[in-house]
């Protein structure tokens, strides 16, 4: 029998959410308190709608920063990673004639920025650890991260030419043949490039899922911005005009959200920070959006990404914390589909 693949997107049932635990020796360090809490409380809103693997070779401290009225259980698993952001070094499922597969890309912290060799293990690690009940595709010959790419499951590929074509990732293709290899590797028909779009203080180089993101019923939810005297305002103005061209593998335009812009916010050496609603986590019956401290946009953004989702629950999160380290909440979690894993 050939080969039947298809990308699943991110609202399809879920197993679990897979998070790295911060440690005294990752970038979190000098803020290891800070970011502790914010963990917690990501953990907790996750637990509410599916289980949660938890990365960490601590794992009597990372069970009791939990919550243990949690409606659904947490998976310690003792492997320690350099970094936490799970969406760029976490495997990513496929369908694969109707069955669920990992596809382990290669991760090097997007062009060698950082450390990354014990991130880049952790699928395979995983692997030895028998905790996968599916088939895990090796994808080492190929650069890509979790939040680099977005699905609607039936086909379309999202990503940004900032981010796929840069020289740091896979400069040996063009990008046709990148765009040929995901379509293989992915199942996917459609590659939607976005040229336009790119947040001071990003280390990404413009992930899609800090930008735009697919959304169920033919809808793209994207970051927007009104002022005129924002240093982003004409990036994200062609972003937007870009996006409104767009169709669908079957060719069928976007209906398309615009979420706020959050207001400046820079850390202590006077840096901006990447701030963004679109980095929101899809689970089992509720997005999970991240918040600033800023009640107005924080209230229309999950207005907006109500809209877009009415059947599910809208959780906002304060994420000030992870900002400080140039990500978000959709950064530091991986979601896997039915049928992964043994321990569940």
């Amino acid at each position: 029998m050939g080969e039947n693949k298809r990308f699943i997107a991110e609202w399809e049932p879920q197993s679990a959410v897979m998070i790295a635990w911060p440690h005294k020796e990752t970038d979190w360090a000098y803020m290891l308190d800070e970011v502790e809490e914010c963990y917690r409380n990501v953990a907790r809103a996750i637990m509410q709608y599916e289980n949660l693997i938890i990365l960490t070779a601590q794992a009597d401290h990372v069970e009791s920063c939990l919550d243990k009225t949690a409606a659904f259980k947490a998976f310690p698993v003792n492997i320690l990673t350099n970094d936490t952001w799970c969406r760029d070094f976490g495997a990513i499922a496929v369908e694969n004639n109707g069955m669920n597969e990992l596809c382990n890309f290669k991760f090097n912290a997007w062009g060698n920025k950082f450390q990354w060799a014990l991130d880049n293990d952790v699928t395979d690690k995983m692997n030895n650890l028998g905790l996968f009940s599916c088939k895990v595709n090796d994808c080492s010959n190929f650069i890509l991260e979790g939040g680099s790419i977005e699905t609607d499951g039936n086909g379309t590929l999202l990503v940004t030419s900032q981010c796929l074509l840069t020289p740091t990732r896979n400069p040996h293709m063009s990008k046709q043949e990148i765009e040929t290899y995901l379509c293989n590797t992915l199942g996917v028909r459609k590659v939607l490039w976005l040229d336009y779009g790119a947040f001071a203080g990003d280390d990404t180089d413009s992930h899609i899922d800090t930008l735009a993101r697919i959304a169920p019923d033919n809808s793209i939810i994207y970051a927007g911005c009104d002022n005129t005297d924002d240093e982003h305002y004409d990036e994200l103005a062609k972003m937007e005009k870009q996006l409104s061209t767009f169709t669908n593998a079957d060719g069928i335009p976007y209906k398309l959200y615009k979420l706020p812009f959050p207001d400046t916010i820079y850390d202590e050496d006077g840096e901006r920070l990447p701030a963004t609603y679109a980095n929101y986590l899809i689970v089992n019956g509720a997005v999970i959006v991240p918040t600033y401290n800023q009640p107005s946009n924080d209230l229309k953004a999950i207005s907006i990404i109500k809209k877009a989702f009415p059947a599910h629950a809208i959780v906002g999160v304060d994420c000030r914390a992870l900002i400080k380290q140039h990500g978000s909440l959709h950064c530091i979690t991986m979601q896997f589909p039915k049928n992964i894993f043994k321990i569940l």
